[in-house]
């Protein structure tokens, strides 16, 4: 009674030897193919809106100025001290509003975007507004020593379909992560004993001859 178990283990352990490798090449991909696609319809989707200002230099200024400080204004976007006042028109809390906008510039133009994440596209498009007007305030502000104003180059609008995976895309993902683990498998599994592991048979060295076979031939 007792070696029943392990017998058990050792017949499962014979039959999933005896499987063609190419099955664990399959197995990978239809399992990741399942998590990849469950993972893909079991997220929300996620919107993105895109509001972008523009630099202008004033009298006193210069166009190179001006891209200057679209840099320095692109990293300031996200800073607390614009998104608190953006908090205001998005109606969000400022932690919201840090997990969801990122900002980004061009090295060629003095542009700034402002970009908004959220699984509702209208409230997407309400913080990536929020931040844009809160930074061309700031900016404002300030214009008396920067000599450079923002101007709302153009607003953001409400996205039509989502930027996040589809369960499609996410599945395709899956499905080659599975086959890769499968095929590592494969490489990283031990080997049969007797098959390359067996040394060389020793040449046969034929022995001395007899002394009555020496005595023979003399």
């Amino acid at each position: 009674m007792t070696d029943t178990p392990t017998r058990q283990r050792r017949l499962s352990l014979a039959r999933l030897r005896a499987l063609p490798l190419w099955s664990v090449l399959a197995a990978g991909t239809l399992a990741g193919g399942l998590v990849g696609g469950a993972y893909g319809v079991l997220t929300p989707s996620t919107y993105t809106a895109t509001s972008y200002v523009i630099a202008v230099p004033t009298g006193k200024s210069t166009p190179d100025a001006a891209l200057g400080f679209a840099q320095a204004y692109g990293r300031v976007a996200t800073q607390l001290a614009v998104l608190g006042d953006a908090q205001v028109w998005a109606g969000v809390p400022v932690s919201t509003l840090q997990r969801s906008v990122r900002s980004a510039t061009s090295p060629d133009a003095p542009m700034v975007a402002v970009s908004a994440t959220s699984e509702r596209p209208g409230l997407a498009v309400d913080m990536a507004n929020a931040v844009t007007r809160a930074l061309t305030r700031h900016a404002d502000d300030s214009r008396g020593n920067t000599n450079v104003r923002l101007v709302q180059f153009s607003r953001a609008v409400e996205p039509s379909e989502p930027t996040s995976a589809s369960s499609a895309v996410t599945g395709l993902v899956g499905a080659s992560a599975g086959g890769l683990l499968g095929g590592l498998a494969l490489l990283a599994r031990p080997r049969k004993s007797g098959q390359d592991d067996d040394p060389a048979p020793a040449p046969s060295v034929p022995g001395p001859a007899a002394a009555a076979d020496v005595r023979g031939q003399r």
